[in-house]
C-alpha cells in the first residue's frame, strides 16, 4: 500500500465517523435504541449507565476492521480505517465523557469559542429529556447556539425538563 493511502483511509474513517455519530444518534438513539440512550438524559446514578453499551457496540466494526486488516489478510486499508474508527471513538470519549460530562475528575475549562460551542450544544441537547424535540446530535461540529435555541423554541420545548436551580437554557452552570 502507498504510504499515502493508509493515514488518508485513517482520516476519512475519522472525518466519516461523524457523520455516522450524527446518524445514529439522531436515527437510532433517540429512535428504536431510545431504550438504552434514555439512561443518558437522566441523572447518572452510579459509575455506569445503560448509554455506555452504545460504545461497546460501535468499537464492533473497529475491532472487526482492525482484525482483518492485520491478522485475517484482508490487507492494511481495513486496519487503517478501523483505527481511524477507533481514534473517532478515543476523541469523543475524550470531548463527551471526560470534557462535557465530567465522568473523570478534571480541572479543564473550555476556553476557545470551538471548545465552548460543543459543550454548549451538547448541553442544549441535553435540555431535553424525551427522544423528541431534542436538537444537536453531532458532537465534533456543532450549530451556533442562538440556532440551537431556535430550534428548540420551534419545536415548542417539547421535553424540555424544568431549569435546574441556578441553571439556564445553555446549560452553562452544567
Amino acid at each position: 500500500m502507498a504510504f499515502i493511502i493508509g493515514p488518508f483511509l485513517f482520516l476519512a474513517a475519522l472525518i466519516a465517523m461523524e457523520g455516522v455519530a450524527y446518524a445514529a444518534h439522531r436515527w437510532i438513539m433517540h429512535g428504536p435504541g431510545w431504550f438504552l440512550h434514555a439512561s443518558h438524559h437522566r441523572p447518572r446514578t452510579g459509575r455506569f449507565e445503560a448509554n455506555d453499551l452504545y460504545a461497546v457496540i460501535f468499537a464492533v466494526p473497529s475491532f472487526i476492521l482492525i482484525l482483518g486488516g492485520v491478522q485475517l489478510g484482508w490487507g492494511a486499508g481495513y486496519a487503517w480505517a478501523g483505527a481511524g474508527i477507533a481514534a473517532y471513538g478515543a476523541i469523543y470519549f475524550g470531548f463527551h465523557d471526560v470534557i462535557v460530562h465530567r465522568r473523570i475528575a478534571h480541572s479543564y475549562v473550555p476556553r476557545s469559542r470551538y471548545m465552548k460551542r460543543i459543550v454548549q450544544a451538547h448541553r442544549l441537547h441535553h435540555a431535553v429529556e424525551t427522544k423528541a424535540g431534542t436538537v444537536s446530535f453531532g458532537f465534533l461540529v456543532a450549530p451556533r447556539a442562538d440556532a440551537l435555541k431556535a430550534a428548540l423554541a420551534r419545536n415548542a420545548r417539547a421535553g424540555v425538563r424544568s431549569p435546574r436551580k441556578g441553571a439556564d437554557i445553555s446549560g452553562s452552570s452544567r
